[in-house]
This record gives C-alpha cells, sequence and structure tokens, in this order.
C-alpha cells in the first residue's frame, strides 16, 4: 500500500512530517510512502534512517508548495507543482492509495473535488472529525469543507458519516443527531428543519437535534452540522481544552496545597489530556472524494503525522471509497 504525504504542508514541515512518515512504516510493514516535497530538504531529513525503512520511503520531487494563507481554489488551479497537488494527482491516477497533508484546509478540500474528484452523486465532501466524549466516540461532520451547507449537503454527510461508523470503528447501528440551537423540533433554520425531514425519511437511527453543549457527553455516535459551525465548535473546544491545561499549571506553581495534590492526581490528569490531545486521531478523513484523502491538524509534529497516516492506511484497508460509494448507490440514496 503507497500513502502520498505532503512534506512541504503544515506549520513543521519537512522535518516532523518526515519523522512521523518513518514511525508510521515502523508501525506498518505493508506500508510505503511517498514523501512529496522538495527532493534536497526531506532527503536531509532522512540521514540516519535504516536501510530497510529507507527502500520504503520514496521521494517525489515537487519545486513549489501552497502556504496557508494563499487562495485555496487559485492555489490547487495554478501551482501544479505544488506537493500538495502532485500528492493529490498520485491519488487520482491511482498510484498512490490515499494521501496525507497537514497543510492548507481549503486546498486540501479544493484538490480533494478538483483533482482526487468527487464520488458520484456526491455534490460536496465534508471533513468528518472524531471527538472524544464521555462514553463513546463522536463523529462531528463537517468541520471546514462545505462552509455554506443546503439540506442536501448535511444529508449527505449523515448518509457517509454513518457508513464510515460503521465500517471504520465498528459502532453497529451509529446513532446520528443534527446540530441546532435547541432539541425542540421547531428549533433551527430552514436548513435545518429540510436537512431533518430528509435523514428521517432515509430510515437512518436518527435520534433528533443535539445542542453543543451534549457533544462531550457523547449524546450521538454522528453529529451533522455545516462546516462554518465544526469548524467553529471544533477550535473552541481545542482552545477551551488547552485553556483549562494552562489554567491547572499556573494553579500548581502559585499555591503550595495544589501542587502537593497534584502529585497523586497527576496520572488522571495525563489520561484525560491523552483523550483529548488531537494527536491521538491523527487526521480527519475527507467523506465524499474519490480516494483516501486525510487532513491532519497544521500543528502536527511526528506522532500525529503518524496517526494521520495510520487512519489513511486503515480507511484504504478497510476499502472505506468503495463502501461509501457502493452503499450510497445500492441503496438508491443517491
Amino acid at each position: 500500500m503507497l500513502i502520498a504525504v505532503d512534506a512541504m504542508g503544515g506549520d513543521n514541515a519537512p522535518h516532523e512530517i518526515c519523522k512521523g512518515a518513518v514511525i508510521a512504516c515502523r508501525n506498518h510493514p505493508d506500508l510505503e510512502i511517498a514523501l512529496v516535497g522538495k527532493e534536497p530538504l526531506v532527503r536531509e531529513q532522512l540521514e540516519g534512517v535504516e536501510a530497510g525503512l529507507l527502500k520504503r520511503l520514496h521521494l517525489v520531487h515537487a519545486e513549489d508548495a501552497i502556504a496557508m494563507d494563499e487562495s485555496p481554489v487559485v492555489a490547487i488551479r495554478k501551482k501544479k507543482d505544488a506537493s500538495l497537488r502532485i500528492a493529490m494527482e498520485m491519488v487520482h491516477s491511482r498510484e498512490a492509495q490515499g494521501c496525507v497533508s497537514c497543510g492548507n484546509t481549503g486546498a486540501i478540500v479544493a484538490g480533494g473535488v478538483l483533482v482526487v474528484g468527487r464520488i458520484p452523486g456526491i455534490e460536496r465532501p465534508g471533513l468528518g472529525m472524531p471527538l472524544p466524549a464521555l462514553n463513546r466516540t463522536s463523529m462531528l461532520i463537517d468541520v471546514g469543507a462545505t462552509v455554506r451547507a443546503k439540506p442536501e449537503n448535511l444529508f449527505q454527510f449523515a448518509l457517509m458519516g454513518q457508513i464510515y461508523m460503521r465500517h471504520i470503528f465498528g459502532v453497529k447501528e451509529p446513532e446520528i443527531a443534527l446540530l441546532s440551537n435547541g432539541e425542540e423540533e421547531i428549533k433551527g433554520d430552514e436548513v435545518i428543519l429540510s436537512a431533518r425531514e430528509m435523514i428521517k425519511g432515509a430510515k437512518l437511527n436518527f435520534k433528533g437535534y443535539v445542542e453543543g453543549k451534549d457533544i462531550p457527553f457523547g449524546t450521538a455516535d454522528l453529529v451533522v452540522c455545516d462546516g462554518f459551525t465544526g469548524n467553529v465548535l471544533l477550535k473552541f473546544m481545542e482552545g477551551f481544552g488547552e485553556a483549562v491545561y494552562a489554567l491547572l499549571k499556573e494553579e500548581m506553581g502559585n499555591r503550595l496545597l495544589p501542587k502537593m495534590g497534584m502529585v497523586f492526581m497527576l496520572p488522571m490528569i495525563k489520561e484525560l489530556w491523552t483523550r483529548f490531545d488531537y494527536e491521538r486521531y491523527g487526521g480527519t478523513p475527507l467523506l465524499g472524494v474519490n480516494g483516501a484523502v486525510i487532513k491532519a491538524h497544521g500543528r502536527s509534529r511526528a506522532t500525529a503525522v503518524a496517526n494521520a497516516i495510520r487512519v489513511a492506511h486503515d480507511f484504504v484497508e478497510k476499502k472505506g471509497v468503495e463502501l461509501i460509494r457502493e452503499e450510497l448507490l445500492e441503496g438508491g440514496k443517491l
């Protein structure tokens, strides 16, 4: 299995990207990785890597890269020598079975649509992000691919998300909910109300609306929303977790008793932090495109990159794209 990795995407490229690729190869003996980027820079990062692993790490030269602040569609169209564009083309041509990038989210979505291509019948793709909860892992879709969603888009997110949860996470009958401003059926705008009727009509395991406060409690396996709302919610959760962690450290430094008590609580706090750490989940699948495209956090370091490659590996191994395509078409839901 060959996964193309955008070695120049993200805040810590190319060092942490290459380091993560090496870890992923160690973890998956069946995996080969194409590191796409400026070859001299990438080669430099692989010095000292054992010969056996080097045989499974292929260098694909890319003269250019797409910056985080560039216009996504313009960049993916015009920068044909960019590392992200070349990685996407490798997926489109089936030279690679999937690709991973920590780069510009908009460019990854644009590349998924314009270069890799959409699954027939899917109007817009959705980024599905696993979120830790009290009693389960919930997936939030969309978290940034489709900013302004129509009812049809939300309906398709629900269809793709429940297939992903069943086959990748092993949830037998995923509970699906729509994110809204209240639990009552009269809540929500016209888009949410229309999407609700479409999801109910598809005979999915739909439990209605959930509010933002319900998500951390694992009220549903899959929570559906538009990309703007999902991205704001995701960033708030990340920032809130970091703020709480920083506050605990500050209080420990200022007071003696909390510092003494924290010695006994430290293992528990570390375990909680691990559950909410984005590096553990690694990457977000772009569902609805005709290949395994995984978006990793822009700040990802080696561990998160390795986990994002694991997500791509598992998605390909379990034939995620084929399952979504076949189930939607055979079920007559598109």
